[in-house]
C-alpha cells in the first residue's frame, strides 16, 4: 500500500512539473518575444509602462526602436538632386502611437502632411513606451545612431505620471539636447512642451510646465505647443485608457506638433550631399 503511495506521488511529482516548464516556456514566449527583444529592453533601458500595459505597443514601439538603428546608413532618401531630409520623433508611447497603427501615429501623419505641402520630409519614430526623463537619457546614445536633419524631442509625460523630481526631469532633458549635439552637431533640435496631470497639485504641474521653457531658453531651442492640446481630457478623442489619443484625436496632436514644426522643416537642408 505504501510503495504503491510513493509511486503514485513520485508520478503526480513528474506531472506537476512537466505542466510547470510547459507553462514557463509558454509565458516566455508570450511575454519576451525572443531572446532578441530581451536583449533589446536591456540595450535600450526599457522602462515599466506607466501610460499604457498592452503588451503588443510595447512589443511595437521596441521593433520601432529596433527599426530606427537599422536604417542608419539609408538617412535621406534623393531625388532628382534633392535629398528628403530626415525627421527623428524621439518619445514615449504618446510618440510611439500606443494602441494605434503606425501608420495612425502623429509622426506618419506628420510625413504624410509634408508631402502633400510641398515640403516633404522622412519621419523617424522613435517612440517607447513607459519611459521616463532618466530612462530616454539611457536610450538616447543608440538611437542617435540614425542620423538625422532634425530630433524632436517629447519626453517627460511618463515622469509627470509618477510625479517624479522636476528637477531631475529638467537635469534629464539637458542631458537629451547634449547628446543630441555631441553625436549629431549638425542636426536641429525641437522640444515639445508636456504638462503635468493635476492631481498633483497647482504647484508641482506650475513647476513641471516650467521646465520645458526654461530649457528651451537656456538651450536656444523652438519650443512647441503641448503636444495634447485640445485632445487631453476630451473622452471621444481618447482611447478607453484616457490618457492615449485615438485615431481621431492623433489628429489633432498631428496637427499641434506640425503647425510649430514646419517652419523648422522647411528651413531643413534638401541639397544632395556629394559621395
Amino acid at each position: 500500500m505504501n510503495q504503491a503511495l510513493v509511486a503514485h506521488n513520485l508520478q503526480l511529482r513528474k506531472i506537476r512539473r512537466v505542466v510547470a516548464i510547459g507553462a514557463l516556456g509558454t509565458i516566455v514566449a508570450c511575454g519576451s518575444g525572443s531572446a532578441a527583444n530581451v536583449q533589446n529592453e536591456n540595450a535600450t533601458g526599457v522602462s515599466k509602462n506607466n501610460m499604457g500595459t498592452s503588451k503588443s505597443s510595447a512589443v511595437r514601439s521596441e521593433s520601432a526602436a529596433a527599426g530606427v538603428a537599422e536604417s542608419g546608413s539609408n538617412s535621406a532618401r534623393v531625388s532628382g538632386g534633392t535629398r528628403t531630409p530626415v525627421v527623428l520623433f524621439f518619445g514615449t508611447s504618446l510618440t510611439a502611437g500606443y494602441g494605434l497603427n503606425p501608420d495612425q501615429a502623429f509622426p506618419a501623419l506628420i510625413e504624410e502632411k509634408s508631402r502633400s505641402e510641398g515640403v516633404a520630409i522622412r519621419t523617424v519614430n522613435a517612440g517607447l513606451s513607459g519611459e521616463t526623463t532618466a530612462g530616454a537619457v539611457r536610450r538616447i546614445d543608440w538611437v542617435l545612431r540614425t542620423p538625422a536633419d532634425l530630433v524632436v524631442i517629447e519626453a517627460g509625460a511618463n515622469d509627470a505620471l509618477r510625479g517624479l523630481s522636476t528637477a531631475a526631469a529638467k537635469a534629464n532633458l539637458e542631458q537629451l539636447i547634449a547628446a543630441v549635439r555631441h553625436r549629431q552637431p549638425t542636426a536641429k533640435i525641437a522640444l515639445i512642451q508636456m504638462e503635468a496631470p493635476p492631481n498633483y497639485g497647482v504647484s508641482y504641474t506650475s513647476s513641471f510646465r516650467r521646465i520645458y521653457s526654461e530649457v528651451a531658453a537656456k538651450e536656444g531651442l523652438p519650443l512647441l505647443p503641448f503636444l495634447l492640446a485640445g485632445v487631453a481630457g476630451i473622452p471621444r478623442l481618447n482611447q478607453a485608457d484616457g490618457v492615449h489619443p485615438n485615431v481621431t484625436g492623433e489628429k489633432i496632436v498631428a496637427d499641434n506638433v506640425w503647425k510649430g514644426l514646419k517652419p523648422l522643416v522647411a528651413q531643413l537642408d534638401r541639397g544632395a550631399k556629394q559621395g
